[in-house]
């Protein structure tokens, strides 16, 4: 009797083990037929599903890899990373190769890039914020926050009799707004895109060496020096997104990198985001040659200039999150930072017909019109992908982009630092996404 009972529990012990057993396979194996969770921090906040269930071919996905290996193979890059996400989901994120190809570091997801014109479309955001705040109007004279700019002129260039240039200077037919700042048409010049003439002004005044200059002591440089054309009459990629820069700074009484910390990247949990890089984090940077002529070293403490126009770091993912909340109408996760309607306005064609030009001097390209330095597609026609008007994106100088179009409720965030292949690439991988599309 006793003997029998012991055999019972034992039996009963046994099935109770192996039925607890049953239960904690079948979990785990429900939890692995699930897609990660927005907890999981390598795909920044975002939810991964496979590329069917969003509509995307991951055949076609896949071909990306093996341009991109090749291109790896000739040396044209050493390393990049790719984020694809549809429908608020990450549908692809690869990263390849080396983040610095010297010390065969490699790439990480996580990888810090200098994003340099990508900081335009921070300060575009800023701008309209301001405004929505009722803090500065676009149609705003620009001297009523650089005072400065009430005595800028318009220069004139002619030669002389011996061949030399000559400029004029004359009072502006127009006077500059922020909406001109904010699209390129204010006739303010560069160092990328120069003027003959006007250009050795520029050099004169010391406009290729400004890293030790603060954003105020830039743009009263800029102000003594002439206007190529009248505010309004023209798009010319200059020197507007570094006044813009200084003129949210006044409008809002916070320096630049403060205002994009704690309006910008603090809501949008862009936690790998700034002008400065320090610390362990130096480690994750992407390696960029020192003698580009367009080189910022974001390492250094003592920088002062710190530019609307292009001089921040990101990641793949953060700037993610920032593509998505254009795409959101001005939200992500909770957080607004502007207005459906403000958004549509920023990324919509401002230029009519200054833009959609096929020159060099037009860095949108030809189908592209410009809001507020957003790249808005207006023409499809003589495009060879299935490409959307209404579609915007932007690039950096030394290769990243990101792109967003609101009809396919898709975003892509591409990141590489080589000066010389970035505009290559900005239309081949957009290529290739678009033809990923299968519904």
């Amino acid at each position: 009797m006793k003997i029998g009972k012991l055999y019972q529990n034992k039996i009963w012990l046994a099935f109770s083990i192996l039925l607890l057993s049953v239960l904690l396979i079948s979990s785990v194996f429900s939890a692995c037929a699930q897609p990660a969770t927005i907890s999981d921090e390598a795909s920044g906040g975002f939810q991964t599903v496979q590329p069917e269930d969003i509509g995307l071919s991951s055949e076609k996905l896949n071909e990306i890899d093996t341009l991109i290996e090749a291109d790896m193979a000739a040396q044209k890059i050493n390393g990049a990373v790719l984020l694809v996400a549809r429908n608020g989901k990450i549908a692809y994120f690869k990263n390849y190769g080396y983040r610095d190809n010297e010390k065969q570091s490699p790439m990480e997801k996580d990888s810090i890039f200098r994003v340099y014109s990508m900081t335009k479309s921070l300060t575009a955001v800023a701008t309209a914020m301001l405004m929505e705040e009722g803090k500065l109007a676009f149609s705003d004279p620009v001297e009523k926050y650089i005072p400065s700019f009430k005595d800028i002129q318009v220069g004139e260039v002619s030669k002389d009799e011996n061949d030399k240039y000559v400029v004029t200077m004359v009072p502006p037919s127009n006077v500059m707004t922020i909406q001109h700042l904010a699209t390129h048409t204010s006739g303010l010049s560069g160092m990328l895109f120069p003027t003959p003439g006007i250009r050795e002004l520029y050099i004169q005044a010391g406009m290729g060496n400004t890293g030790g200059l603060t954003n105020a002591e830039v743009c009263e440089k800029l102000a003594t020096l002439p206007l190529v054309n009248d505010p309004g009459t023209q798009y010319i990629y200059g020197t507007s997104y570094d006044v813009l820069g200084r003129v949210i700074e006044v409008a809002s009484g916070m320096p630049l990198d403060k205002f994009f910390e704690e309006r910008i990247y603090k809501p949008l949990g862009m936690s790998d985001s700034g002008f400065r890089v320090t610390g362990e984090d130096v480690n994750r940077l992407v390696y960029l040659s020192p003698g580009w002529p367009l080189y910022i070293d974001v390492t250094d403490p003592n920088r002062k200039y710190l530019s609307g126009s292009g001089g921040t770091v990101s990641t793949t993912t953060d700037y993610a999150r920032f593509a998505q909340m254009l795409l959101n109408g001005g939200e992500f996760e909770g957080k607004r930072l502007l207005k459906p309607e403000t958004v549509s306005f920023i990324t919509s064609d401002l230029l009519g017909p200054l833009g959609n030009r096929n020159d060099t001097a037009y860095p949108p390209g030809p189908g592209y019109g410009v809001g507020f330095d957003f790249y808005v597609r207006v023409d499809a026609a003589n495009v060879d992908f299935p490409a959307n008007v209404g579609e915007f994106c932007k690039d950096g100088a030394a290769g990243t982009i990101y792109w967003v179009d609101p009809k396919e409720d898709l975003i892509a965030v591409f990141m590489i630092n080589s000066p010389v292949y970035g505009k290559y690439f900005r239309g081949l991988i957009q290529k290739m996404i678009y033809q990923s599309i299968i519904d």
